[in-house]
């Protein structure tokens, strides 16, 4: 039992060390990036600063780009878990509009804004950003349907819904770049579901009048 115990704790130990060594590597990269500019950053910049050989680095990351968009990864969980946390009877426009809302304001502190500039303005990025939507699509319909219980029947909806509202979020990432400084994200996100559901009802009423 004495072996099993301090086995746990090793293992322990050993996946604290590389979250460590992780975040250790990320925070050195993104500090040179929003200090050098993106091109101008190599690998071996990164693993001098973060004090880690190169070997080490492909461990954790194939690629530079690869720690740009290890934050998406984060803003996807923390949206599952949001998505999650809602009442259960509440209805899924709601529930996505809520979830969506509050992630992205908890993820719009100063560090966010700055890589997102980075992104916006380094072509290698701004194309492999668009990548983003697609995995969170399909992960927010999965967390949408599994509200439902898993009812097949239900699948088709929770992806349609998955669909639009990721496409307005996509849309929305574009237009912040234009917004007012004085916006806040709060307003921001208010005013691009208000605007979906708007569109969206008056598509409604354009087709029930088709021919």
């Amino acid at each position: 039992m004495a072996e099993n115990k301090r086995t746990e704790t090793t293992e322990g130990r050993r996946e604290r060390k590389r979250r460590q060594t992780r975040e250790r590597i990320e925070q050195a990269a993104m500090t040179l990036f929003l200090q050098r500019g993106f091109d101008a950053t190599t690998i071996e910049d990164i693993t001098e600063a973060a004090d880690v050989s190169k070997r080490s680095f492909f461990d954790y990351f194939p690629s530079k780009e690869e720690v740009v968009f290890a934050w998406q990864d984060s803003f996807a969980d923390r949206l599952m878990a949001a998505i999650a946390a809602r009442p259960a009877p509440e209805s899924s426009v709601v529930t996505v509009e809520a979830a969506i809302t509050a992630t992205v304001i908890a993820s719009v502190d100063e560090p966010g804004l700055a890589l997102g500039e980075l992104i916006h303005r380094t072509p290698v990025l701004k194309a492999r950003d668009q990548l983003k939507y697609a995995k969170l699509e399909q992960k927010l319909a999965e967390a949408l349907l599994l509200r439902k219980g898993g009812d097949p029947l239900e699948r088709p909806r929770m992806r349609v819904l998955a669909a639009i509202v990721i496409g307005a979020l996509r849309v929305g990432a574009e237009l912040w770049q234009q917004r007012p400084p004085s916006t806040s994200p709060q307003d921001f996100a208010r005013e691009i579901f208000t605007d979906l559901w708007k569109m969206l009802a008056e598509f409604g009423d354009e087709a029930k009048t088709r021919r």
